[in-house]
């Protein structure tokens, strides 16, 4: 039996992020100002062939695959990167505190997309802060670090966008913000999950800190038509 999170963006889609969802029974997409990551039922030329017919609009895609595929030669592949997928099968310390962290909102957009084109933690458009569960650090006035939730392949939920601005490095803030997002998600009874770049040792190293195991090597391809 196949793992739910060999498939997640698919899972996510038909699931926790089901309200997002376009497509139909074989090929599913986010709205373009959300997520870019798209997905098909199993993967196969002719679901890859239906998914460039399908997809209503023109963008850069991210599929990803829980071992190296081959791509259709109607699609252009912009990048491609390995990452590893790590489970959270840690405890949550019982000093955890969300004391510092503030919510955000739309209002905050502006700066969260400023902070993560400066650090690069993944895809975050104008509307991905709808996937929910945002939170910030700030300085002042000034966001410098945050992180919240992306894929929600029930009972999995993904963190995602951490990020601290390379000023704040050392202060433990992805730590703080990585744990009360693990708290959120273990209270609603769900598993935490994550995906970080391969090579990116010291972040990996944080994870594993925490109670983040790696549960597999994953092949993620960023498509454009």
């Amino acid at each position: 039996m196949k793992h739910i999170l060999d498939n997640p963006a698919w899972n996510a889609l038909i699931t926790g992020n089901k309200a997002f969802s376009g497509g139909n029974d074989t090929i599913k997409y986010f709205p373009k100002e959300v997520s870019p990551f798209v997905a098909t039922a199993e993967i196969s030329k002719e679901n890859f062939n239906l998914l460039y017919d399908t997809i209503p609009f023109e963008s850069h895609f991210i599929f990803i695959a829980p071992h190296d595929i081959e791509i259709p030669e109607q699609w252009k592949i912009v990048h491609y990167l390995k990452c590893l997928q790590m489970v959270f099968e840690g405890e949550i310390p019982a000093d955890v505190s969300d004391e510092g962290l503030v919510p955000l909102t739309k209002q905050h957009v502006p700066q969260m997309l400023e902070l993560t084109q400066l650090t690069n933690p993944g895809p975050f458009i104008d509307r991905t802060i709808e996937f929910g569960h945002y939170q910030g650090i700030f300085d002042g006035d000034k966001l410098v670090a945050m992180a919240g939730q992306r894929l929600n392949p029930a009972p999995y939920a993904e963190i995602s966008a951490v990020c601290t601005h390379p000023d704040y490095l050392g202060r433990g803030y992805a730590g703080k913000l990585l744990l009360n997002q693990a708290k959120r998600i273990k209270a609603a009874s769900e598993i935490p999950f994550l995906h970080v770049k391969a090579e990116n040792e010291w972040a990996i190293k944080v994870y594993e800190k925490l109670g983040f195991v790696t549960r597999k090597e994953m092949s993620f391809y960023v498509l454009r038509k």
